[in-house]
């Protein structure tokens, strides 16, 4: 077991993520069980394994990240306007309510509805964070 995170780390830790001008937290493990991550594998954004790499066992420190280095930028083809008549009929569509839809090979994605009226919903498929800066709190537990 090491003190230190490198860059092929399997890392315990409890973090948190806000904007930078504060508010409620969009994601955290503070109040839960602690997350474990395998660090050069994708499970973090490259710019938060950077950030990682060198704390140690104790460590615990507050991020601010630029807009669109953790959760990508806002990729305006990802909004898409559908007819209410093309979506299912057991789908509940309720403004900024996040629906579950489904390609052809099962893999599921969230959407965001933006905008809705009579006859079209808006829907958004970035991650709710895209484009954004985020603060990124972190308190290393353990290191293997």
């Amino acid at each position: 077991m090491s003190d230190k995170v490198k860059q092929d780390s399997l890392v315990t830790l409890h973090f948190r993520v806000t904007l930078p001008e504060g508010g409620q937290a969009f994601i955290s493990t503070f109040e839960s069980t602690p997350a474990t991550l395998q660090l050069g594998r994708g499970e973090l954004a490259p710019a938060l394994e950077q950030r990682l790499t060198g704390l140690e066992v104790g460590n615990r420190e507050v991020f601010d990240m630029e807009a669109g280095t953790v959760f990508g930028q806002h990729k305006p083809d990802l909004v898409q306007r559908f007819e209410r008549g093309d979506l299912p009929a057991d789908i509940e569509l309720d403004l900024h309510s996040v629906i579950e839809f489904s390609d052809p090979e099962g893999n599921k994605f969230p959407g965001l509805v933006r905008e809705l009226d009579d006859a079209t919903a808006l829907i958004d498929f970035n991650h709710p964070l895209a484009g954004r800066a985020v603060r990124f709190e972190v308190e290393v537990i353990g290191v293997v």
